[in-house]
């Protein structure tokens, strides 16, 4: 079955893009069936799949584990790191968008004044809480405010409910989350979907198995 992927190793993201990437396999010729009845297998030999959260798919890209793999926009951003030096940075070539899992990272506060905008204009700096510290500080720092960057885990949406905060950064699909609670989006930042990414050395050494990859993605 590897001859549907011409024996590339592939890292396949668990959670949001799951259903949809495992179509894309099953639509390229692998046999996903055990991929999709056991979610608590990670590693398929048979079929050259790896599975894993969106966040460490570069990871095990860039390492060499797996030759390429699925993430998010917003994973591949997050990454891409103020400097080289920058320790979560992560060295892989995005080969193509697939156009699925599409998101709107984007900047939001609570519904009526703009608070955020208040506490620039009085202290000249704003609190933001997010899940992507490394996407907030870079959109804030280009469009020339000044910022407290508040990394949180869990729910995003209840820092700025409880004044911890004056906005928010955070990944939205309907805004339907915000909405909920009366948060409302003051910018738009950037559009995220899945994207097809490469290990550099795999890049050059298997060239011609991820260029017929690539071929058959972009006809499907």
């Amino acid at each position: 079955m590897t001859s549907a992927t011409n024996g590339l190793t592939i890292a396949v993201p668990r959670g949001a893009l799951f259903d949809e990437t495992v179509e894309l396999l099953s639509g390229l010729g692998l046999d996903t069936a055990e991929l999709r009845s056991n979610d608590r297998k990670l590693l398929f030999e048979d079929i050259g799949v790896i599975t894993m959260r969106p966040s460490d798919v570069p990871t095990y890209v860039e390492s060499g584990a797996a030759d390429i793999g699925i993430t998010g926009k917003d994973v591949l951003l997050e990454q891409a790191a103020h400097g080289s030096e920058d320790p979560a940075r992560r060295e892989v070539y995005e080969l193509l968008d697939l156009g699925y899992g599409r998101c709107t990272m984007v900047l939001a506060s609570k519904a009526g004044p703009d608070l955020a905008a208040e506490a620039l204009r009085r202290l000249g700096v704003m609190r933001v809480a997010t899940k992507y510290p490394r996407i907030a500080a870079r959109h804030l720092e280009q469009t020339g405010r000044q910022a407290e960057i508040v990394e949180v885990k869990g729910s995003v949406e209840l820092a700025p409910l409880t004044g911890m905060v004056e906005a928010i950064v955070d990944l939205t699909a309907t805004g339907a989350t915000l909405r909920e609670h009366d948060l409302i989006v003051r910018e738009e930042i950037v559009e995220c979907t899945a994207r097809l990414i490469a290990n550099p050395v795999a890049h050059k050494l298997r060239a011609e198995a991820i260029d017929r990859l690539l071929e058959r993605l972009r006809a499907a």
